[in-house]
């Protein structure tokens, strides 16, 4: 089972326990509408497993995130432990202006 692996967890537990997302149902729902990339590729599956190391880019509330994850938390924590789980990179530089 997916959980039961130390070095994975799955995208919606991930967002939830990060704090990205205030219920898992919610965070799936931004896993399925496409708002949500993972290592530069659009996923759907809100089952789709993570690792640390993994980068994610996430639309949420009118803006984008781009994190690289740091750690796989067992339970969602406060807002400043929650926090730990993740490394935000900033976005590359904007297009040139045609």
């Amino acid at each position: 089972m997916l959980e039961a692996e130390p070095d994975r967890l799955r995208l919606d537990k991930w967002l939830w326990f990060a704090r990205l997302a205030r219920s898992r149902a919610r965070a799936v729902a931004l896993i399925e509408a496409g708002h949500v990339r993972l290592n530069g590729q659009r996923t759907e599956q809100a089952s789709r497993a993570v690792r640390v190391g993994d980068v994610l880019t996430a639309a949420l509330e009118g803006r984008t995130l781009v994190l690289r994850i740091a750690a796989l938390p067992e339970r969602r924590e406060a807002y400043e432990r929650a926090r730990t789980a993740y490394e935000p990179l900033e976005p590359g530089p904007p297009p040139p202006e045609a």
